[in-house]
C-alpha cells in the first residue's frame, strides 16, 4: 500500500505517537494541566504554572553567555588568518540573522517538545546565509539502519496561506496548480498541526543529500539536484534518549507534580474561603421553615437542638494541608532538577562551593543539554562555512575563500554568578603556568574579539614605550 502512496500522502500517519506527545506538552506548558476527567468540573481549578516557570529558568541558564570561537589549525600565519577570517565570517551570520534571539526560542520549544531544529540555506535575494528553526512538529526524519547518526532523508511540512504559496513558489489557487480546496481541507484534517483553512496551501519539502523534492497539496511542482551537497537540517534531541533519534522533554517528569500541586492548593483555596464563610451547623432541628438566613437572624431552636458554626481549621487542619503542599513542593524541584535557589531564594547566603553544592542537580542538567547543543552548533556553523564556500563569491576577481576545516569551538558561560575579578586572576594564574592561551583567557572573559583587543593592547604598549 504503502507503495503506492506519495510522501505527502505517507506523512499523514507517520510518527502519530510522537505527534501526540508534543500537542500534549504544548497544552500542558500553557497552562492546561488538569486532567481531562475534571475538566467540566464546576469547582474552581486553580493553575500555578510551575511547568512553565522551570522550562523557561533552566533555559536562561543554559543559554547564558553562549559565545563561539575558531582556533587555528596549526602554528602558521596562514592558519590564524584562516581562523580570524572564519570567525568574522560567522559572527556576520550569527548578527544578521539574530541567533541570539533565535538560539532561546528554540531551546525553550525544544525543552517543551522533546526536539530542536535549525535550517541553513542560501538566500539568493538577499545574498546571504538564512538561518530559520523550523517547527519539530512538521519534520520527519529517516536514519540509515540501525546508525541514528546518519539521516538520509528530511522533509519538512509546513502550510502556506494562498498568497504566500502565490509569492514564493508560482502556485494559483486553482486545481490545474495543486489540489481543489475541497481535497485540500480533508488533507488539513487528517493531518496532526496543520489548519484545516482552504484557502491554505501545504507545502512538504523533501531533501537527500542527492536530491531535492517540492511538493504543494499533494502534487509535486519541483524536483532537482540538491545545491548544497548535504541535507541543509541539524535536528537535535533535548535530552537524549539511548538508542533513540527523537528526544525527551522536560515536562513528563513534572507533570505529576505539578497537578497535584494544583489540586492541593485548590484544595486548600477552597478550605480557607470556606472558613471566611463559615457554614451554620443545626443539630436535632427536623425543620427548616422559621430559619432565616439574613444578618441579624434570631432563630428559636427546639428543645435539645443545638446551632454552632463549623470550623474547618480547628486541630491544625490547615497546617496540614500546607506541610503537604511543601513536600510536592519539593518532589517538584528534586525531579525538575531545579533547586529553590536557582529561582533566587538564598536564605543561608550560600557562595562559592556550598552554592555549587546547592545548585549541583542544575548544574548537571545545563551540562547534559551542553554536550548535546554543543555538536548542534558545531555542525550548524559548519553548513555555514560550506554555503559562504558556494555562494558568497568574493568580489574583483579575487581568490575563493576556504574555510576548511570547519571547526569551531562553542563557549559557554558560567552557570552560576561569577566574581570577576577572581575570575581574571584565575585566567592570569592559567596564562603564566603556560596552560591557557591570552586568547583562551580572553574567550573565558567573554571578550568578543580577542584578536583585535590584543591589537589594540599591542598599539598601547607601543605607544607608551615611545612616549
Amino acid at each position: 500500500m504503502t507503495d503506492t502512496m506519495t510522501l505527502p500522502q505517507q506523512l499523514r500517519s507517520l510518527d502519530a505517537d510522537r505527534l501526540r506527545r508534543y500537542a500534549e506538552n504544548l497544552a500542558f506548558y500553557a497552562g492546561d494541566q488538569w486532567p481531562a476527567s475534571t475538566t467540566r468540573a464546576k469547582h474552581r481549578r486553580l493553575v500555578f504554572n510551575y511547568a512553565k516557570a522551570i522550562v523557561d529558568k533552566t533555559t536562561s541558564y543554559l543559554i547564558s553567555g553562549l559565545n563561539f570561537a575558531v582556533d587555528a589549525a596549526d602554528d602558521t600565519p596562514e592558519a590564524a588568518a584562516r581562523a580570524r577570517a572564519t570567525e568574522i565570517a560567522l559572527a556576520h551570520v550569527y548578527d544578521a540573522n539574530q541567533l541570539d534571539q533565535l538560539d532561546f526560542d528554540t531551546e525553550i520549544d525544544a525543552a517543551i517538545l522533546g526536539d530542536g531544529a535549525y535550517k541553513v540555506t542560501w538566500d539568493a535575494a538577499e545574498r546571504r546565509v538564512r538561518i530559520t528553526a523550523p517547527d519539530v512538529q512538521g519534520l520527519f526524519a529517516w536514519w540509515a539502519g540501525d546508525d541514528v547518526s546518519r539521516i538520509w532523508r528530511v522533509a519538512s511540512r509546513y502550510t502556506l496561506d494562498a498568497e504566500s504559496a502565490r509569492t514564493m513558489y508560482g502556485l494559483r489557487g486553482d486545481s490545474s496548480s495543486v489540489q481543489s480546496k475541497s481535497a485540500r481541507r480533508l488533507s488539513a484534517t487528517q493531518q496532526p498541526g496543520l489548519r484545516g483553512d482552504s484557502s491554505s496551501v501545504e507545502i512538504v519539502e523533501v531533501w537527500t543529500a542527492e536530491q531535492f523534492e517540492l511538493w504543494a497539496d499533494g502534487a509535486r511542482i519541483d524536483q532537482r539536484d540538491n545545491p548544497y551537497g548535504f541535507i541543509p537540517f541539524v535536528i537535535y534531541p533535548n535530552i537524549r534518549e539511548p538508542k533513540k533519534f527523537w528526544g525527551a522533554s522536560d515536562l513528563p517528569v513534572i507533570k505529576e507534580p505539578v497537578r497535584e500541586l494544583n489540586r492541593a492548593l485548590t484544595q486548600l483555596s477552597m478550605i480557607l474561603e470556606l472558613s471566611g464563610n463559615p457554614i451554620a451547623v443545626l443539630e436535632n432541628v427536623t425543620e427548616s421553615a422559621d430559619i432565616a438566613v439574613m444578618p441579624g437572624a434570631v432563630w428559636e431552636l427546639p428543645e435539645r437542638a443545638r446551632a454552632y458554626l463549623l470550623d474547618l481549621l480547628q486541630g491544625g487542619g490547615v497546617k496540614l494541608h500546607a506541610d503537604y503542599v511543601d513536600l510536592i513542593y519539593r518532589a517538584l524541584h528534586d525531579l525538575g532538577e531545579s533547586p529553590r535557589t536557582a529561582f533566587g531564594e538564598n536564605r543561608a547566603g550560600l557562595s562559592g562551593i556550598a552554592l555549587n553544592v546547592e545548585l549541583d542537580p542544575l548544574l548537571k542538567k545545563v551540562a547534559r543539554k551542553r554536550l548535546i547543543r554543543g555538536a548542534a552548533y558545531r555542525r550548524r556553523n559548519e553548513m555555514i562555512l560550506r554555503i559562504l564556500e558556494q555562494y558568497a563569491q568574493p568580489v574583483g576577481g579575487q581568490p575563493s575563500v576556504s574555510y576548511a576545516p570547519y571547526r569551531s569551538r562553542v563557549v559557554w558561560g558560567s552557570v552560576l554568578p561569577l566574581d570577576r575579578s577572581r575570575l581574571v586572576a584565575d585566567e592570569q594564574a592559567l596564562i603564566t603556568a603556560g596552560i591557557h592561551s591570552r586568547r583562551r583567557a580572553a574567550d573565558n572573559l567573554g571578550v568578543e574579539d580577542p584578536e583585535a583587543e590584543f591589537r589594540r593592547w599591542l598599539e598601547e604598549r607601543a605607544l607608551e614605550a615611545g612616549g
